[in-house]
């Protein structure tokens, strides 16, 4: 078992239009820190917000001595926000938890308590999912596809809410791809991950950023961008329709041979014409997908760009 962790601890928030929440999130933070080690820090990220999150986040800042502030140029989207904030952590224990007031601060102790256990990584699972219908059926899907194409054992009970030691997160540091996706990066630096079920709260304000079509979209990036599962996929089926086209053509052959007569032309030969060609379009728009990240990493596409920060704390 490791050694318990003690001392203060980095808590990376990423905000995407959070003005009305991070005031309350902010004072729920102050209570729980005196509980942990005074000199935890808390990192407030905006990525890109539109509704004065930034002036917000300023004005705790000017209240809250923790309080650090790390502003985006633009909206990156909320892994490449927490892995800028991740990089920016001083502490040897980081948290990360979403800014909407559903992850609750006072669970914090729970995960640290955790982590103490011999882990280097624990999510506070929800007891249920606080979203709307669509959501609940993409969220799902989007953890399967991490389990099962990924390899990531762990993927039903990821969780934005997090405790994790500083020193799994080296498996990052080289990074500076456009796509990120932290659970799965994770993976790279442990295996000694856990989770704690933990009362996610309903969102207090607005509605939530990820919606049917960001979470197929968050999924597919997975899929493209740390595996090359679709492509072996695109291999398989190009390898079994040349079989079948092949055992088409012998059937075809051996008919004409015994019977003297052709299969029947049009509807045959469109429909295999349209199996083929629909095949053909689908390994196409796979070898596209990766094309088009390949040119995004050579263009140098930031994984995120800093526009200001404040708080920078000092020392080791």
């Amino acid at each position: 078992m490791t050694a318990e962790p003690r001392g203060p601890v980095s808590i990376v928030v990423p905000v995407h239009n959070g003005a009305l929440s991070l005031p309350e999130l902010t004072r729920r933070l102050a209570a729980v820190i005196p509980t942990i080690d005074p000199a935890c820090e808390v990192i407030l990220v905006d990525d890109g917000s539109r509704d004065g999150s930034v002036d917000v986040a300023r004005q705790l800042r000017a209240q809250y001595a923790f309080v650090r502030v790390l502003r985006l140029l633009r909206n990156y989207g909320q892994h490449n926000a927490l892995l800028c904030g991740i990089r920016h952590a001083r502490h040897p224990i980081v948290v990360t938890m979403d800014d909407d007031l559903q992850h609750p601060p006072e669970a914090i102790p729970m995960l640290l308590e955790r982590l103490n256990q011999g882990h280097d990584l624990v999510y506070g699972s929800p007891e249920r999912e606080q979203h709307g219908l669509w959501r609940d059926i993409a969220s799902p899907l989007t953890k399967i596809v991490m389990r099962l194409a990924l390899g990531v054992g762990s993927a039903m009970q990821v969780s934005g809410f997090r405790a994790f030691r500083r020193s799994i997160t080296s498996a990052l540091d080289d990074f500076t791809g456009p796509f990120v996706n932290l659970d799965v990066m994770f993976t790279w630096g442990t295996t000694k991950i856990d989770a704690v079920v933990i009362k996610h709260d309903s969102r207090a304000h607005g509605a939530s950023n990820y919606n049917f079509l960001k979470l197929l979209e968050h999924a597919l990036n997975m899929l493209t961008g740390f595996t090359v599962l679709p492509l072996r996929l695109a291999s398989l089926l190009g390898l079994g329709l040349t079989i079948f086209g092949v055992v088409a053509l012998v059937y075809v052959l051996g008919r004409y041979a015994l019977e003297g007569s052709p299969v029947a032309g049009f509807p045959f030969l469109a429909s295999i014409i349209i199996v083929f060609s629909g095949t053909q379009l689908f390994v196409l728009g796979v070898m596209g997908e990766y094309l088009a990240r390949m040119h995004l990493s050579l263009l140098g596409r930031p994984t995120y760009a800093l526009a200001e920060e404040l708080g920078a704390a000092k020392g080791p």
